[in-house]
């Protein structure tokens, strides 16, 4: 399970990636390693605007109960769908497993202070 090229993560543990101009964005695989087996999962409605570091979902898991923090402000365009009755596909690639695509409203100044991929896992290991 590897992360795509050109993710950055929050040190909330999310991951955005910048596609077609738009955000797609999911929880990183060390999250998901420590969250264990994910149960329910739930999204925003599309049309739904955030600011950055505002709460957009809830994951439960074996474990416990997450609120999942927006990596960039933006408007939801997309939910995936999937999740809702198959909330395990996070467990099986939490990077295929997208949660929602945004339209950001200021991607280049919301990315400052998300770290690359391999900057995120040093911090976190």
């Amino acid at each position: 399970m590897n992360a795509p090229d050109g993710i950055l993560c929050a040190k909330t543990h999310e991951w955005v990636l910048e596609e077609d101009n738009n955000a797609v964005i999911g929880l990183t695989d060390w999250a998901v390693e420590q969250l264990g087996d994910v149960v329910f999962v739930e999204l925003p409605e599309i049309g739904s605007v955030f600011s950055k570091d505002e709460v957009f979902a809830t994951i439960e898991s074996v474990k416990a109960a997450s609120e999942i923090y927006m990596p960039v402000a933006g408007e939801v365009l997309e939910v995936n769908e999937q999740l809702i009755n198959s909330p395990e596909l996070i467990n099986e690639d939490p990077y295929a497993a997208w949660l929602i695509k945004v339209k950001p409203s200021n991607f280049q100044e919301d990315t400052i202070g998300l770290m690359e991929y391999n900057d995120y896992k040093e911090e976190v290991e």
